[in-house]
């Protein structure tokens, strides 16, 4: 590529990155003044009228602005749209967070409330134990579904179709006890499927041993997975059963939390 060609684009993104920034801007301005003219959005952005204009126009082939009767530009319905599809992950944490909370007492543990995004499993909350001492925050973290807890009880609740996408191709291993042949891993989801609940013992991070229960929404799909963690040493092969249990009364509350009126059991 040129010099000449990697000014112009590199102009041409600084100019779309402005635009975009000039957008956020007209959005705030209308949200702070219930509304404004075009105007007032131009001496508020310091930019020409015509420029005000273009903007509000484009906001509005996405209905993100309207524009009243009086002339005055108002948010648009657009923006509700886009709030809906974040709302069941704010609901999510919001009525998980103190379920987990006291879930993390009761075991001296860490918990983590996961869900599926884009083939990975993403955590969106944690809770720790205030005994224990801090490990990991996950928050944000995004992990492979085979070789974690929460990420293998998402994995059991797909349909086999959507697990098999998911798990084509050569498996990653995190460690000398992650299960990387598909097939024993088919029948390891299928049994914490009918079981209720998943492990993964030092599979992902050697010396961490988690597991998890579902959590179901209204409809009775799962739509996360909460998980709790610690050393090998303290959650030991023995332990785990009783753990499980503690679990999955959390994840079952956070289910009826939800809205969830059904069997909470799979058969």
């Amino acid at each position: 590529m040129t010099e000449r060609a990697m000014t112009e684009r590199s102009t041409t993104a600084h100019g779309a990155v402005q635009s975009v920034d000039r957008a956020v801007q007209v959005l705030e301005t209308i949200a702070r003044e219930d509304g404004a003219s075009v105007a007032a959005i131009a001496r508020e952005l310091e930019v020409h009228a015509s420029t005000a204009s273009r903007l509000v126009a484009s906001l509005e082939r996405h209905d993100l602005v309207e524009r009243g009767d009086d002339g005055a530009v108002r948010l648009g319905v657009g923006l509700l749209r886009l709030a809906s599809a974040a709302r069941p992950r704010r609901d999510l944490t919001a009525i998980a967070g103190p379920v987990c909370e006291a879930l993390a007492e009761e075991l001296g543990e860490t918990v983590n409330v996961a869900v599926l995004r884009g083939g990975v499993a993403v955590n969106l909350y944690q809770a720790q134990a205030r005994s224990t001492v801090a490990m990991h925050n996950w928050v944000g973290d995004r992990t492979l579904l085979h070789a974690t807890s929460s990420g293998k009880m998402l994995l059991a609740h797909l349909d086999p179709a959507q697990r098999r996408e998911l798990l084509r191709g050569e498996l990653e291993s995190f460690t000398a006890r992650t299960l990387t042949d598909p097939a024993a891993l088919e029948r390891q989801l299928d049994e914490a499927r009918e079981r209720g609940w998943a492990e993964a013992v030092e599979e992902f991070e050697e010396g961490l041993v988690a597991l998890a229960a579902p959590v179901r929404g209204p409809e009775g799909t799962v739509i996360a997975a909460v998980s709790a963690a610690g050393p090998a040493y303290r959650l030991a092969p023995e332990r785990l059963p009783e753990a499980a249990e503690a679990l999955r009364a959390a994840t079952e509350e956070i289910s009826r939390r939800l809205g969830h009126r059904g069997d909470l059991r799979d058969p």
